[in-house]
């Protein structure tokens, strides 16, 4: 859980600090955010 409240804050913070985003920099985020909360999974071995 604390892994996607870490996602979660990732995404909101994207999308309020750069609204005017492109669609594709918003897809490149998420695929971001994806990689690092796997990365999360793995450090912290949940």
């Amino acid at each position: 859980m604390k892994i996607y409240i870490i996602w979660l804050i990732g995404v909101v913070l994207w999308n309020f600090g750069y609204p005017s985003a492109k669609p594709i920099e918003d897809v490149i985020a998420a695929i971001l955010l994806s990689f690092l909360s796997m990365g999360l999974k793995k450090y912290f071995r949940f």
